[in-house]
């Protein structure tokens, strides 16, 4: 496919995508004619196609193919009421799947949709990501401040984790930090935190920040005093969490941090070279196709 064509083609579908409250959606009418579409009738078909795919995917219809009539002006004043759709950009992918594979505009879309498909869970995979991360990194930052306040105050290392395994306990409602691991099918040697929901990492590191705040706050000292501190404040925490009915012990683990990492690069790379090996199959069959065309027109 000729690059003038696919940098056309990519323009002209971004072009007509809109968004209103956030969600990104295309007419039904203009994706017709992006498609190589004339005839209402004929396209509206590959539309019932695309709708019979999504149901069968176990998708609701109706997410994804949303009806939006329209009112267009005619001759002397009248008016007539045609269908549309509003389509996602899921729904733009099915469509494109179900279309004549003999239109070049089709033959890109399939490509073209089901790459912008893929990005988007990428996307939200990645966002998912990046925020257990966020609170990954935050409560790494707070537990070191923790261990520095301990160790200024007559605390080694050794009483550092008996601190914060007792934090544990009372954040997960008499489960220490070992506990919890082997519960959750942890391996010994890898931290706790990095199996955990954004949201209980979330509320481990506002525990830390608590004690904190008060042992510079009082100048506490100590490893009882200390022990005391954390406890206190996870339990506040924990019970915040209750009121919400999360009970944190129970929530199930998620995907190793750093094996998630690894996926989502590996994917990425995945993704933009199956698109380069599409695009170029393509553009090889499309030149094949003219000169084959011109072969035989010729007497």
């Amino acid at each position: 496919m000729d690059k003038n064509i696919i940098s056309r083609l990519t323009k002209n579908f971004e072009d007509y995508a809109h968004i209103e409250g956030g969600v990104e959606f295309w007419y039904a009418r203009d994706l017709k004619g992006l498609l190589g579409y004339v005839e209402w009738r004929k396209f509206a078909g590959v539309i019932d196609k695309a709708k019979e795919a999504c149901m069968n995917a176990g998708f609701d219809i109706k997410d994804h193919f949303v009806a939006a009539a329209k009112t267009i002006p005619m001759p002397k004043g009248a008016s007539k009421e045609i269908d549309d759709y509003m389509l996602t950009r899921y729904a733009c992918y099915l469509i494109a799947q179900n279309g004549d594979p003999r239109k070049e505009e089709i033959a890109f879309a399939q490509s073209y949709f089901a790459l912008q498909t893929r990005k988007q869970e990428l996307i939200e995979e990645r966002i998912a990501l990046q925020d257990r991360l966020n609170a990954r990194s935050k409560l790494v930052e707070s537990e070191t401040e923790l261990s520095k306040l301990i160790y200024e105050r007559g605390v080694d290392s050794k009483g550092f984790a008996r601190i914060r395994s007792k934090g544990d306990k009372a954040l997960f409602g008499g489960s220490d930090t070992k506990e919890m691991k082997k519960k959750l099918n942890i391996p010994d040697k890898r931290p706790l935190a990095d199996f955990l929901p954004t949201v209980t990492i979330a509320a481990k590191n506002f525990a830390v920040e608590i004690t904190n705040f008060n042992i510079s706050k009082d100048n506490m000292h100590g490893e009882a005093e200390l022990t005391g501190e954390h406890v206190k404040n996870n339990k506040r925490v924990r019970n915040v969490l209750l009121d919400e009915n999360i009970v944190p012990e129970d929530l199930p683990p998620e995907e190793d941090l750093k094996k998630l990492e690894r996926r989502v690069k590996r994917s990425d790379k995945e993704i933009a070279q199956g698109s380069k090996k599409k695009l170029e199959k393509r553009g090889r069959g499309s030149a094949e196709g003219r000169v084959n065309k011109e072969e035989s027109k010729k007497p």
